[in-house]
């Protein structure tokens, strides 16, 4: 099959897992890999393992880019598709209890560890939570509840955050989360009350 063949390959990108990772599914259900950002980069996780493609070039959408190479790799036969059943079953489950302060790709530093304070903070302030991992950083997906309507899916939190010591701003539950309305929100969340 060719390159061409490949890009004709019909797929769809699937809900993310808590670990905002991208399912790339064709037909009924068999997924030919897995794709997520990290700190601009998408990489792919596929049944030969992972593999990182980089920035996408401007204009681009990433999800786009890796699903597209997931198609060609799977066209030639460098890689094999699984079951959605399976993918979902081997995903991570939301915890219980408290998360961990940082995502596991992330060095256990100072200022990771200062901003991985304020942002659990500024979770807790404005009405989301983490559901499984720790915090990734300001410029990668987090898997986060919003309290309000409980809508759950990736969020960034240099979305979330306020600038110059504001509250963010009241739409960003409902660019996210579709959520309870400005009004319901101003009266829910103390930080907009003032």
């Amino acid at each position: 099959m060719t390159t061409t063949q490949a890009a004709a390959l019909p797929y769809r990108i699937g809900e993310p897992d808590i670990q905002c990772r991208y399912p790339v599914i064709i037909g009924e259900d068999r997924v030919i890999g897995q794709a997520y950002r990290w700190h601009r980069d998408w990489l792919v996780v596929t049944t030969e393992g992972e593999h990182n493609l980089r920035r996408p070039p401007t204009g681009t959408k990433g999800e786009d880019m890796a699903a597209a190479y997931l198609a060609e790799e799977y066209a030639a036969g460098r890689i094999t598709a699984v079951t959605l059943e399976q993918i979902r079953a081997e995903a991570p489950k939301p915890l219980n209890g408290p998360v961990p302060l940082l995502h596991p790709r992330m060095p256990a530093s100072p200022r990771n560890i200062d901003g991985a304070h304020v942002a659990f903070a500024g979770l807790t302030q404005h009405r989301w939570r983490a559901l499984a991992t720790g915090f990734p950083g300001s410029d990668n997906p987090w898997y986060l509840l919003c309290e309000l309507c409980q809508w759950a899916g990736p969020v960034y939190w240099s979305h979330l955050r306020g600038r110059n010591g504001n509250p963010p701003t009241i739409n960003r539950h409902a660019k996210y989360a579709k959520c309870v309305g400005a009004e319901k929100v101003r009266e829910l969340i103390a930080a907009y009350q003032q």
